[in-house]
């Protein structure tokens, strides 16, 4: 019937989160009010909210930075064991080869 189509994702810049962040915190407008004025989810919003409170201690969780880092770190991560795994491969068959 009315099924709504999924929005396409979309990315936005630190200084306008930021700048939405600072709107809420303000207390002028609710998180849901800000978020419908900008055409944002209301959970995305309120994430960018959670978020800069750990990136200040406020909040328990990883800083921005520090999920960069351990962003960073998985995918390096992932390569070098993929690597590792073209080497066993590459090892075995010249294993074969040399009997």
């Amino acid at each position: 019937m009315g099924k709504k189509k999924p929005r396409p994702r979309r990315s936005f810049t630190r200084e306008f989160k930021a700048e939405i962040v600072e709107l809420c915190q303000r207390g002028d407008r609710s998180v849901g009010q800000v978020a419908k004025d900008f055409d944002l989810t209301e959970t995305a919003v309120r994430d960018w909210i959670r978020q800069a409170e750990a990136d200040i201690g406020r909040r328990d969780g990883l800083t921005s930075s520090e999920r960069e880092e351990l962003a960073a770190l998985r995918r390096e991560n992932r390569r070098l064991r993929e690597d590792v795994d073209i080497l066993k491969r590459a090892t075995a068959f010249f294993a074969k080869e040399t009997r």
